[in-house]
């Protein structure tokens, strides 16, 4: 593989550059420490996830392997996912919590706030959660996805979250009609280089400030932080649970478990670890 530097002579499109690799290396992999150790960018992957689960137990914690395409991209439930080369950020990062493993579960939902306060000063643009892992901006007063976070275990060697956003992409190349991206929600900036720094830079101060209260949502502002991001709060849903049964009732909270809580018609309520979400309204 060859580093997006190396063909930055090669751009089959001007409007997306390659990533500066070298700068972003300076900006964030600090030598007088902080979480970043290392930053590489390669210019195509099958996946930044399953490649930084593969080197887990060689890595030090704070590890960022960028791709500007993935030809192997997952999201949730092993759904598949494309986008053209150097048209979003395709990031993973290697992180190793020190902070008991029942609260591990809360790094998707605080990498999705990082990702949409980052975002929200880098871009300008005010992006929402749709519980559990997808970041949302308005296109045309619509909410359509524009990410998604996987995060995934490394065989005892910590956890690997990655992100797929959608930066510059246009209406013609939207994957579905329910897809959407930062230019089409009309951002003041689709430079890569200055969304990624963003991303981490917020990143690292969520996961320090996660780290330092033991992991707990509450004390670290974290769980009221992913509450006013969440735009599943406060909605009638409907939930797909595994074993194809389904839920519907309103979301009221998110739990100390990050769990989304369900009140349903009965008057009863239900906490979800895992399934899918579909708005369907707001509550009331």
């Amino acid at each position: 593989m060859t580093t997006s530097h190396d063909s930055a002579g090669r751009w089959s499109d001007l409007d997306r550059p390659p990533l500066n690799a070298t700068a972003l290396r300076r900006a964030l992999v600090l030598p007088d420490g902080g979480l970043w150790t290392s930053l590489d960018v390669v210019e195509s992957t099958g996946s930044t996830n399953s490649d930084l689960v593969a080197r887990a137990g060689e890595l030090p914690e704070g590890a960022v392997l960028v791709a500007e395409a993935q030809t192997s991209a997952r999201g949730r439930l092993d759904r598949g996912w494309t986008a053209p080369p150097r048209s979003g950020l395709f990031v993973s990062v290697l992180l190793k919590p020190e902070v008991p493993m029942h609260r591990w579960g809360w790094l998707p939902l605080l990498t999705g706030v990082a990702v949409a306060t980052g975002l929200g000063r880098a871009a300008g643009v005010d992006l929402s959660l749709k519980w559990p892992n997808d970041v949302l901006v308005r296109v045309g007063g619509e909410e359509r996805k524009t990410g998604g976070i996987l995060a995934e275990g490394a065989g005892g060697h910590g956890v690997v979250v990655g992100l797929g956003l959608n930066v510059s992409l246009r209406a013609d190349e939207l994957p579905v009609p329910t897809a959407g991206s930062l230019l089409l929600g009309n951002a003041v900036s689709t430079d890569r280089d200055t969304l990624l720094r963003s991303v981490l830079r917020s990143l690292e101060r969520w996961y320090e400030t996660w780290q330092r209260s033991d992991g707990d949502p509450a004390a670290s502002g974290l769980q009221r932080a992913y509450a006013e991001k969440c735009a599943t709060l406060g909605r009638r849903v409907r939930v797909e649970l595994p074993g194809e049964r389904t839920l519907e009732g309103d979301a009221v909270a998110v739990d100390g478990d990050g769990r989304i809580v369900v009140e349903t018609e009965g008057g009863g309520t239900e906490a979800v670890a895992a399934g899918d979400i579909v708005h369907l309204r707001a509550v009331g």
